[in-house]
């Protein structure tokens, strides 16, 4: 599997409430570790057991060469990441308050995105890889170029974010997006149920087998060609939503790779985001285990599933 995204430094800040303008909130707990959405989405698979590549950009300074080590000492194999010349590798301060809440600054140039000739150097990667996830916070030129490439191979691609342009859609097997992109995505808010379906159905015109989005503060909704499921949101006690929806796109694209019905990949997929949500910072701890069918309910969260639409 090989994974195109972002790799960054993650300090994670934890404090009782975030300060106002003009004030200062004491830090209680300090966190340095590898972050980025396309590294903590790699992290989830190597985590699953799967072998994973991932397809990033450093700067070529001690941060970025640290931040390959770590992921190195993950599982991951970085041979196709890219050491970037006279770049500045990305930092992302997370600041999570007791709320919950948390508040970002980025320091992300744009010299450590992934460029189109940096997917194509790495074709032959992603040529042979089974499975490509495609984190969309990267050039549009790149995310289209690793989707054409992987889908000529046969691969299942999947999308993580909103496409820059409709046409990346047609590329794709599986899209999944939060509450927010999905209103960009589609036009429309998404706040119930019947709202994400037909959200849903409009991005499976565009080619896609399976959408899944985020119905806001209430749960995720798959969307496929037979029908949808809806997971709500389970009992977890949330610290930080940071990272929940990348081990939800690492655990399902592993589960549907290993050929899981969509019901019990969903199950896993959510179980996953859920215990993501009870630590602070994006970085997922995941167990080959979350992959095993599941027979039962997710805890507290009964699905409501539905044939057609």
């Amino acid at each position: 599997m090989v994974v195109v995204g972002q790799i960054a430094r993650d300090l994670v800040l934890r404090v009782g409430d975030a300060p106002e303008a003009g004030t200062s909130a004491a830090v209680r707990c300090r966190d340095e570790v590898l972050g980025g959405k396309g590294a903590n989405q790699a992290v989830g698979v190597a985590q699953l057991g799967v072998p994973v590549a991932l397809l990033a950009v450093v700067g070529d300074d001690r941060a970025g060469h640290d931040l390959l080590t770590h992921a190195a000492a993950d599982g991951i194999d970085v041979s196709h990441c890219v050491v970037r010349e006279h770049a500045r590798s990305a930092l992302i301060v997370n600041v999570v308050d007791d709320h919950g809440q948390w508040r970002y600054l980025e320091d992300i140039p744009e010299d450590v995105q992934v460029a189109e000739h940096d997917v194509l150097s790495s074709a032959a990667l992603l040529r042979e890889a089974s499975s490509v996830i495609i984190q969309l916070q990267q050039p549009a030129q790149a995310a289209m170029a690793a989707a054409r490439l992987a889908r000529e191979a046969g691969a299942r691609v999947v999308l993580d974010g909103v496409p820059a342009a409709k046409d990346l859609l047609a590329c794709a097997d599986v899209l999944r997006a939060d509450a927010r992109e999905a209103e960009i995505l589609t036009r429309q808010p998404v706040e119930n149920v019947a709202e994400g379906v037909k959200a849903g159905v409009m991005l499976l015109a565009h080619g896609l087998d399976l959408a899944v989005l985020e119905v806001a503060g209430h749960g995720n909704v798959f969307v496929s060609r037979a029908g949808y499921e809806f997971l709500p949101h389970g009992d977890a006690h949330v610290v930080d939503t940071t990272g929940a929806g990348d081990a939800l796109v690492a655990t399902l694209t592993c589960a549907l790779s290993r050929g899981q019905d969509l019901r019990t990949a969903a199950r896993a997929a959510v179980e996953a985001a859920a215990s993501t949500t009870e630590h602070a910072g994006g970085r997922p701890r995941l167990t080959p285990g979350i992959l095993e069918s599941r027979k039962q309910s997710c805890p507290s969260a009964s699905p409501d599933r539905q044939p057609g639409y």
